[in-house]
Formats: C-alpha cells, sequence, structure tokens
C-alpha cells in the first residue's frame, strides 16, 4: 500500500488497517466514444460517465447512500469530450474505497470493452482532476484526401439541369450525388437535381458560371427554365477540371472520375502546418464554439501548439495525425480549428480569416469538421507533480503507455479507419464545403463579404465549455 507523508496543509484520508475508507484517487483510463453522448453524465443519455459511476459502485468504490450522487465523493473530470470523441488518456478524481487490492480488475469487470481503466494513484486530498490539470492534448486524425481541392468537391459541383439525366460531376469515390428531387424521374439515365437559385449569389467578383437549369413548380407540375449565377467559389476548388470531364453541349458535364495526384508532400505539410500554426497563441475564441459570447472572459483560450506531421494509413486510408496541445478548450472548439484549416487548404477561405475570426467585433460562423477523428490524447499535471513529487506519485500515463497504445490501436484507430472507409463521414462533409452554405468563409478583412455585408450573429447562449 502506497504511504504518503504530510505537506503543507495537504492530509491524506488513512488507508488499510483492516478498514476500507475512501481516499483521494485519480483514475487513470481510455475509451471509444462511438455510441456514447459524450463524457459528462446528462439524464436520459447514454455517456462515459453514467457507466463509470456504476462501475465505481458495483466495484466497491462508491457507497449505496452515494450512489448516483457524484458530488458527495468529491467526482471531477480532467476533460468533457463531445458526442462520439474518444480517449486515451483521461482522468477522473474522486475520493473512493479502493481496498482490497485488485480495486482495477474490479472497476474493468463492470465495464464494457470499449471502456478500460489503466490503474489509479492516490492524490492529496484538494487534487482535482479538472482544477490540476495543467496541459491537454487532443489529436484529430484527417484523412489525406480532406486536403486535396479536387477530392471530394462540393455539391454545387455536383449540380445538373433537370430532366436532362446529364450529371455535372458526380463524386465516383464516395457516391454523392447532390440533392434528388422527389417526384421527378427524368430520363433514366442519372439523378437529378437542383439548387435554389434564391441563395445563390449575383453580385460576387469571384469566378461564376452561367448555367441553364429549370426550377420546379410550387406544384410540380411545371418546369420553368432560368439562368443563375453559381454561388461564389474559390477558383481553385470550383474551376472543373478538363481533364476529368467531357463538355457537353456547352452546358453540362459527363461525369468521370478524376484522377488526382496529391499526396501530403513537404510543400502540402509546410503550408497546413503554418495554417494550423495560426492558432498558437493567447486569443478570443467566441467564433470557435457555439455557447460563448465575445465578451465572457471564457472565450479566451492559450494554444501552445497545433502540428501535423505524421501519416498513418488506416483501413487503406492515409491519415494526418494533427496533435494540438492548450490549457482547455470550449465545446466544439478543436473540430471548428480542424474546419476552418481544411477549408483554407481546400482554398475556400483565405488563411487571413484565421486573425479575423479572432476579434471580438466580428461574428461568424465557421465549419466545424467531423467528431470521429478527434480524441484526447493525454492529460497533464505537471504543477501538482513538482509540487507533491516527494510524498506522492506522478499522476501521468507514463506507466501505462504500452496498454493505452494496444487500445488506441483495437478501439479507437480501428473505429476511425472503418468509419471513414464505410460511410465516409468526412468525404461527405467535404461536399457540404462552400460558400453556400458557409458564406462567412468569404468574409474579408474589411468587414464585408466579396458580395454583401456580415448579417449573422451568434444566438445568446449559455456558457457551455468543453473542459
Amino acid at each position: 500500500m502506497l504511504t504518503t507523508t504530510i505537506s503543507g496543509d495537504e492530509t491524506d484520508l488513512p488507508c488499510g488497517g483492516g478498514g476500507n475508507e475512501p481516499q483521494k484517487v485519480a483514475i487513470i483510463f481510455a475509451f471509444c466514444g462511438v455510441g456514447y453522448q459524450g463524457m459528462q453524465k446528462n439524464p436520459g443519455a447514454k455517456t462515459i460517465e453514467g457507466e463509470l459511476e456504476e462501475a465505481l459502485f458495483h466495484a466497491g468504490a462508491v457507497t449505496e447512500s452515494n450512489r448516483g450522487k457524484p458530488k458527495q465523493y468529491d467526482f471531477a473530470r480532467s476533460a468533457r469530450t463531445d458526442k462520439g470523441v474518444s480517449a486515451v488518456g483521461q482522468v477522473v478524481s474522486g475520493r473512493f474505497c479502493v481496498d482490497p487490492p485488485g480495486f482495477v480488475d474490479r472497476l474493468n469487470s463492470n465495464l464494457p470493452n470499449q471502456i478500460r481503466v489503466f490503474g489509479y494513484k492516490l492524490v492529496t486530498p484538494s487534487f482535482s482532476s479538472k482544477k490540476s490539470c495543467d496541459r491537454r492534448r487532443y489529436v484529430y486524425l484527417l484523412p489525406v484526401f480532406a486536403l486535396d481541392p479536387i477530392s471530394h468537391r462540393d455539391r454545387e459541383t455536383v449540380m445538373a439541369s433537370l430532366g436532362s439525366g446529364e450529371i455535372y460531376v458526380k463524386c465516383v469515390e464516395c457516391s454523392e450525388r447532390g440533392r434528388k428531387i422527389p417526384g421527378v424521374v427524368g430520363n433514366g439515365k442519372g439523378t437529378n437535381f437542383v439548387t435554389k437559385p434564391e441563395i445563390l449569389s449575383t453580385k460576387s467578383s469571384a469566378l461564376r458560371t452561367d448555367v441553364k437549369i429549370e426550377a420546379l413548380s410550387s406544384n410540380l407540375s411545371s418546369l420553368s427554365s432560368l439562368d443563375v449565377g453559381v454561388a461564389s467559389i474559390q477558383e481553385d476548388i470550383c474551376k472543373l477540371n478538363t481533364s476529368s470531364s467531357e463538355k457537353i453541349n456547352g452546358q453540362g458535364f459527363k461525369s468521370t472520375e478524376a484522377k488526382s495526384k496529391f499526396c501530403y508532400g513537404e510543400k502540402e505539410k509546410e503550408r497546413f502546418n503554418r495554417i494550423l500554426n495560426c492558432y498558437v497563441g493567447s486569443y478570443n475564441f467566441h467564433n470557435f464554439t457555439t455557447r460563448t459570447k465575445a465578451d465572457d472572459p471564457a472565450a479566451n483560450r492559450h494554444i501552445i501548439s497545433f502540428t501535423a506531421n505524421t501519416v498513418i494509413n488506416l483501413d487503406g486510408i492515409d491519415f494526418i495525425k494533427c496533435e494540438v496541445l492548450g490549457k482547455s478548450f470550449m465545446l466544439h472548439q478543436i473540430r471548428k480549428m480542424m474546419g476552418l484549416a481544411v477549408a483554407i487548404m481546400r482554398n475556400c477561405a483565405s488563411e487571413s480569416l484565421i486573425q479575423t475570426a479572432f476579434s471580438k467585433d466580428v461574428d461568424i460562423t465557421v465549419p466545424m469538421a467531423p467528431e470521429v477523428g478527434l480524441y484526447l490524447d493525454e492529460c497533464f499535471f505537471m504543477s501538482y507533480n513538482k509540487n507533491f513529487e516527494d510524498g506522492h506519485e506522478e499522476v501521468s500515463m507514463k506507466a501505462y503507455k504500452e496498454e493505452a497504445e494496444a487500445f488506441k490501436l483495437k478501439h479507437i484507430y480501428s473505429h476511425i479507419g472503418a468509419t471513414e472507409r464505410k460511410y465516409g463521414n468526412v468525404a461527405l462533409w467535404l461536399h457540404s464545403l462552400n460558400h453556400r452554405n458557409y458564406p462567412d468563409l468569404n468574409f474579408c478583412s474589411n468587414g464585408h463579404y466579396a458580395d454583401q455585408v456580415l448579417v449573422h450573429k451568434k444566438v445568446d447562449e449559455t456558457r457551455h465549455e468543453e473542459e
């Protein structure tokens, strides 16, 4: 049994000696977030915390009187994770009964395989896995093809004229077909689509293509022809690649598969890392969350590093390992940072938009990358470990590196690779990455769009932080 010493006003609760009294403990564990509505307990929802609470009770760590009352045993978590997000180095703390020996095995026997406890450390009574955590590192595994402007183009480029059956440039890789029109069959040669003309910009100075499309009447009984301008998209992504398309009658394009030679080489790596580095420092991230206003002090966050230097292959797909280290993060912050960075790499927005988004006077909506590629990699307790190194064990992942890596490969990496292979979460998201869905991508540093004044305002909601 670990013995501890008194340091300042820190005194451990007694343990051992034939009794089984609660002690302040930090539990280190991992989980795959698929099928769960996030980490934090939420009535009526299936959560990681809910599973852990029940396991703690059945393992004898929590008394019957305290069951379902985490405040009674001083429960805290290092990080909240969103729906579907996984973790390798999550830490929770509380006053638990860990005797007799075999506490970890008892916990794991009451948990599903996708949640594994690696171990625990006896800590000081004032320790809190949330407040004592100095830094948190997250990883986002991004498919390499997401940075290729030609791969999985946005829906504007798969638009087709009604009735003709001639498809603009359908995505062969993921069978994305754009928007189907109910009740219209066409001539049987292909799927029919329409783009609503009222939401397309007619003022943009960017590249535009006049396209003859047919609009449905209110009762779908008649069709009328009209000319509209295709929404503004950056030139590199909206130009139809003549090498991968065959022009027909000056209007439509026959579908053929584009052969992209894109790879994450040194040039691409340098550019992507430069974009991610724009987030490093202390900024107001109110535009990278959904429930925090610009004048809320909680919007100010500090990013220590953000890099993307490693490529791994999962289920035949190359993924870029994007690692972000910060003190704490807000709800959806990392996914929105990734979303805007990808949009910039695909030439949908300028790099300057990141700095513009930090302004307290600007409210814009940025894209949010899918949750499946994100996981909490490790939580750090450097100040605590330094202050109490003489009397307490270090709270870290060092002793569990091999177990954590094995869990990551078996449950998290395999899930990310298989999910993208089967469902194409990122691929389908890329098809929605355009100026029609995200007009703020065209926002300029002078406070205006290329074609209209900023009109979007954030909804005033109560603060909801991820950590």
